[in-house]
């Protein structure tokens, strides 16, 4: 099976998303090809087994026990899919066995069923995606006497081949006793019973070809007709019997081997899990610093895979609100003079009468955090560092137009990014909020009410003339080189969100009014601190979009290089040799 391709890349292949099912589905797909196993000239070969089918059909067929079936060749399907060993021929799945649906009694008669073990066993598609093992022996529920009386089910002899038609389609097992089903199968009894379990190999690897052949749309089902035209690669019957040997030894080493990627994935995410744990929970400040240090030195080999990236972004913006990723610099200007300041600004706003006293907290009263920050910073609320903490523009809707002012809209705000790409036009009405509404470059918005509720972002461009929706809050800070530290608060758990998240969603629908942000308790550094832990956060969030972006482009060659290898090895016309022992070396290798 190209050994040496396998065995180059198979660590590679083997790290990708759902690599080990697809190489079960390859030795399916080697199966039914006559690549897994070593065909025997001595074996008696498919024809003359086809033969000995055909008779024993006649036979059953004349005894009652089967009835005819139609030609499968009104189906316009090719009789032939790719090439076989010599030994092999093609035929149709009818040939091979009566194929058989199922059926319901009235579901309000309880007298028509009993606790599955107890009656005439019945299964149904939800039974059999329950089960792992390819032999099932009752469902759910069984049918008693009158049950079966009233339905169209048919009791099928132990060994036959259930096949699930609808509800879904492919599911596969053999009966371990007789049973029945219900109308979601088209299941096949086989005329010679040694042929069941390299029938259930074939609906295995042509499950998903077979599901392409569903009609219908919101309920896809495969008809009976499309099942019994099926075209099937009969092997010798010997060979069949090779075959599903050989199927059981592999299926067993896949089991190896997801086990030990999925314990190995354990240990990685292990790994992660406790590096945010004491990023985000530790209380002495030199040990966090210590884990602070790992995890930015570390940062891309703790990332595995683009799944745990957004856990990453959040121990990032933990560390940067909690002071860990910067250290402290004792020549920094003292955040009280910053504050002294604000307060300075804002009552010299309030005698212009440019901003409402009523609206304005002049009082620093040290509020409580979720930690304890740096001993150079304060804790605030959020509104005492703002003029402002507004709703935008209510009923602007009717006003939107193709050219005009630029209207900010909820869905223009994501997760700390603001969308320029899609922004409304409006012309603003006569009488209108306008002023109060009107946004400038380093403003804060947050989505008040909506699917987005909590989003924060930074308006970091000049828009020019431009209003903000109703839907989202519009706070403008007192002094503006704020925003960028303020953003961040607003996007870390422990800097706020997560309190600003409890308040939105802690009863009814969704949503913010504008005390729960005024009222947010907020950690504030030294202005020169800010600036570098915004800087140095801003620098490690870039590395994690590269980081995601690139484990994504990984996964997606990965997966790409998978395929190429498993098709070039099912088109190869040279032999296969021993699959197992080519798996095996590749697992030493990796």
């Amino acid at each position: 099976m190209n050994p040496q391709l396998l065995l180059a890349h198979f660590n590679r292949v083997t790290d990708g998303p759902n690599a080990i099912p697809r190489l079960r589905r390859f030795i399916f797909d080697l199966a039914v090809r006559g690549k897994l196993v070593e065909q025997d000239p001595d074996n008696e070969t498919a024809v003359e087994l086809l033969k000995r089918i055909q008779v024993e059909k006649a036979r059953l067929v004349k005894a009652g026990k089967v009835k005819t079936t139609k030609n499968a060749d009104q189906i316009n399907e090719p009789a032939t899919l790719f090439a076989l060993p010599a030994s092999w021929t093609w035929c149709r799945l009818s040939e091979i066995g009566a194929i058989v649906g199922g059926g319901t009694p009235p579901s309000d008669d309880p007298n028509n069923f009993t606790a599955g073990g107890s009656g005439i066993a019945w299964l149904t598609p939800a039974d059999l995606g329950k089960q792992r093992e390819l032999f099932v022996s009752h469902g759910a529920r069984d049918l008693t006497a009158q049950g079966l009386r009233t339905s169209s089910a048919t009791v099928m002899p132990k060994g036959s081949v259930l096949f699930t038609s609808r509800a879904p389609i492919g599911y596969t097992a053999i009966a371990r006793n007789d049973v029945t089903t219900n109308q979601g199968f088209k299941s096949v009894v086989p005329y010679i019973s040694e042929c069941n379990l390299y029938i259930a190999i074939y609906f295995r690897a042509f499950g998903k070809w077979i599901d392409e052949k569903a009609s219908g749309t919101t309920f896809r089902e495969v008809p009976g007709k499309v099942v019994s035209s099926l075209p099937f690669p009969l092997p010798p019957l010997a060979e069949q019997h090779r075959i599903a040997s050989k199927i059981d030894e592999l299926m067993a080493l896949c089991d190896e081997l997801e086990a030990a990627r999925g314990e190995r994935d354990k240990r990685r995410d292990h790994l992660t899990a406790a590096s945010n744990y004491h990023l985000n929970n530790g209380a002495h400040t030199v040990a966090v610093r210590k884990y602070a240090s790992f995890f930015v030195k570390h940062l891309p080999t703790i990332a595995a895979h683009p799944e745990q990236i957004p856990t990453l972004r959040e121990a990032i913006l933990n560390l940067a609100v909690r002071g860990r990723i910067m250290p402290q610099d004792d020549n920094d200007e003292p955040v009280s003079k910053s504050l002294e300041r604000i307060r300075m600004e804002q009552l010299r706003l309030i005698a212009a009468g440019v901003i409402p006293k009523s609206k304005v907290r002049l009082s620093y009263a040290r509020v409580e955090l979720a930690f304890d920050p740096p001993k150079s910073w304060e804790s605030v609320s959020f509104g005492q560092l703002c003029n402002v903490v507004t709703s935008g523009s209510r009923g602007w809707a009717e006003y939107y137009s193709e050219v005009g002012p630029k209207f900010i809209r909820a869905q223009n705000i994501r997760f700390g990014r603001l969308r320029l790409d899609d922004l409304a036009c409006v012309n603003p009405p006569k009488k209108s909020e306008g002023t109060r509404t009107r946004v400038s470059k380093g403003d804060l918005l947050v989505v008040i009410t909506g699917a987005g509720v909590t989003n924060p972002a930074l308006l970091d461009t000049d828009l020019g003339e431009a209003y903000v929706s109703q839907h989202v809050a519009l706070i403008k800070p007192t002094d503006m080189n704020l925003s960028p530290w303020l953003l961040l608060c607003l996007m870390a758990p422990m800097g706020g969100r997560a309190e600003l998240v409890t308040r939105a969603y802690g009863a009814g629908k969704p949503g913010l009014n504008l005390d729960n942000i005024r009222s947010l308790p907020i950690p504030l550094p030294p202005l020169a601190e800010q600036r570098r832990i915004v800087s140095k956060a801003n620098e490690l969030m870039a590395l994690c979009d590269r980081l995601e972006a690139q484990l994504a482009n990984a996964r997606a060659q990965t997966s790409y290089l998978l395929e190429s290898l498993l098709h070039d090895a099912l088109t190869s016309p040279e032999p296969f040799g021993d699959v197992t022992k080519d798996l095996r070396q590749g697992e030493a290798h990796a």
